[in-house]
């Protein structure tokens, strides 16, 4: 937790919350970013472009894209005071804009999801709870893309009666409604069966609330370890990252996918385009003719 901040700072994490919806975690890292820069200027309401320029400085060894998050963090900060007539000017011009460069998502070929469901299904012929719930987790990450925080806190009042939806509650509380296929529901339904009563959630935890993030991540590695691949490859946002990617290779369009994932922005969909365009290299280099001269 990051120390306390100035009384403007605090109205501006107010204002994000307020009117953005930015989530806990969103705000925490803010107020760290925020809260570290007055720790080398002091205060930050009243800095100057000199002083913003010394503070480059300082940063001078950081990451691109950690420089990028806290420049963006402080452009925003000084936007706000313009616009609550705390101040007249915006020093943030003075801030470094260093480009960031997105790294693509690891990737799991067809074949690879399809050993872990080969192994995942396996288990749930058995009939036990854990394998019936291994392959409803499974389905629910590969077969609607769901984050790992919003599959675990998934509430039992959001799994479908009638429809083929799930209502699922994402980043910054935004609603968003995922399509679930017929298997999905079947494996859901068999889990759902075998899971008993009580508790909210559709994925319990023994000591009460809702299984971890860890404990999922846990389980996907084991998973990966018994289909025979290299664990280290397999976590639930490469299984939500194999859901996009193999979507958009089948004709999806991209602004269906980035409903389909929750994105505020189109440019964090846009990563995918690049994905399918690095296969379709690699494809020319492996079958065109010219590729064995």
């Amino acid at each position: 937790m990051a120390g306390k901040a100035e009384p403007e700072v605090e109205d501006f994490l107010a204002m994000l919350a307020a009117q953005r919806g930015a989530a806990a975690n969103t705000l925490a890292a803010y107020r760290r970013d925020l809260v570290g820069a007055a720790g080398v200027l002091g205060a930050l309401a009243g800095a100057s472009r000199d002083d913003l320029t010394d503070l480059s400085a300082v940063w001078a060894d950081l990451a691109p894209s950690s420089l990028a998050r806290k420049a963006s963090a402080l452009r925003q900060f000084y936007g706000f005071l313009v616009d609550e007539g705390v101040r007249d000017d915006d020093p943030s011009s003075a801030l470094p804009r260093p480009r960031a460069r997105r790294s693509l998502p690891r990737l799991l070929g067809h074949g690879e999801v399809d050993a872990l469901f080969q192994t995942a299904e396996e288990d749930a012929r058995g009939r036990t709870p854990e394998g019936l719930r291994m392959l409803a987790l499974l389905e629910l990450l590969y077969g609607s893309g769901l984050r790992a925080t919003e599959l675990m806190s998934l509430p039992l009042a959001a799994v479908p009666r009638d429809a083929p939806f799930l209502t699922i509650t994402g980043k910054g509380g935004v609603q968003r409604m995922v399509p679930v296929s017929t298997r999905a529901i079947r494996a859901l339904g068999d889990w759902l069966a075998a899971r008993g009563k009580g508790g909210r959630f559709v994925f319990p935890s023994p000591r009460g609330g809702h299984l971890s993030r860890v404990r999922l991540f846990q389980l996907l590695r084991d998973l990966a370890l018994r289909a025979g691949l290299d664990p280290e490859k397999v976590s639930p946002h490469v299984l939500r990252h194999a859901f996009a990617t193999h979507l958009l290779e089948g004709g999806a369009d991209l602004r269906v996918l980035q409903t389909l994932l929750g994105h505020a922005d189109i440019a964090t969909t846009q990563i995918y385009t690049h994905v399918d365009a690095a296969r379709l290299v690699a494809l020319v280099n492996q079958r065109h003719p010219l590729a064995k001269s």
